[in-house]
């Protein structure tokens, strides 16, 4: 069944206690974790995860709450699928003047991109944003949104017909400027009407082989 957004968030936070401490968190947690000021409203957001089967609690239990088998199994199916998505970050590499090579324990992991479902990806074509170091062939990763801050690289639906990859920028009255990053090419100021956000720039990928 679907999740409220706070129901989302309670879970979410349950999930990570629960990690991190061994043991299920109290309500007074969970309250202080989402900065809640009534218990009540926890208690009420907790058995509706309950009624849905998300979160199990013991009765006349303190720190009772676990989650519910099928999510419990959805979970464990979602951290193998993040694991496999981990790549080793073994250290830093110089592109200016060399530094010391220091081994590094880390690793960079994708699953924030690759297991939302608001995340796509797209192929580049041309050299519009050329300045801004992204280039033909490229692939860039996007969140999926309807607005953006000024400044910001977003995909951009102009006119119901063309997309476009700009830097957004709101101009006085109602236009909208979309700004290439290439020198050689002039900027597209366009009515708001005719703009449509559908997604801002989250990382650009290239392949060399």
């Amino acid at each position: 069944m679907a999740l409220t957004k706070r129901q989302k968030q309670v879970l979410d936070l349950v999930v990570k206690l629960i990690e991190e401490n061994g043991y299920s968190p109290s309500y007074e947690e969970i309250a202080h974790g989402l900065s809640l000021a009534s218990l009540a409203t926890v208690h009420k957001h907790i058995t509706a995860l309950v009624n849905k089967n998300y979160l199990k609690r013991g009765h006349n239990q303190s720190r009772s709450l676990e989650l519910g088998p099928k999510y419990a199994q959805e979970h464990r199916r979602q951290r193998q699928e993040a694991a496999s998505l981990e790549v080793p970050l073994v250290g830093r590499i110089a592109a200016g003047a060399p530094v010391e090579t220091v081994e590094q324990r880390e690793a960079l992991n994708f699953a924030d991109f690759a297991n939302s479902p608001n995340t796509f990806a797209l192929e580049v074509r041309g050299d519009s944003m050329i300045e801004d170091h992204i280039c033909d062939g490229d692939l860039i990763l996007v969140e999926r949104t309807e607005q953006v801050r000024d400044g910001e690289i977003a995909v951009v639906l102009v006119r119901g017909s063309e997309t476009t990859l700009k830097r957004v920028f709101h101009e006085a009255g109602e236009g909208i400027r979309l700004q290439p990053a290439n020198a050689a090419l002039q900027p597209l100021v366009v009515p708001a009407a005719d703009v449509q956000i559908q997604g801002r720039l989250l990382a650009v990928l290239r392949k060399y082989r």
